[in-house]
């Protein structure tokens, strides 16, 4: 069975919410509720490969420590500056 769009943003948005670093939780379930609905198929598939990525990585990217991966950069250029604001 095929996930619809609709019930793939509310995993997602579930599991920006629950990610075990209450600091992550918090900054990408921000994010989630702010953006999700409105990108494209292409950015849900980014945001769900991204979602898959250790928390401690994307802390480290997120608040600029660590540099993140080419093909995330981006997306945590734009996460981080939710973050900021």
């Amino acid at each position: 069975m095929t996930e619809t769009r609709e019930v793939r943003i509310k995993r997602m948005q579930m599991r920006s919410m629950r990610r075990g670093i209450k600091e992550m939780d918090l900054i990408l379930s921000a994010y989630a509720a702010r953006n999700l609905e409105q990108m494209d198929t292409a950015g849900l598939d980014l945001y769900d490969a991204m979602l898959r990525e250790n928390d401690q990585d994307l802390y480290q990217w997120v608040t600029g420590q660590v540099q993140p991966p080419g093909v995330f950069a981006d997306l945590i250029a734009d996460i981080a500056q939710t973050f900021q604001k």
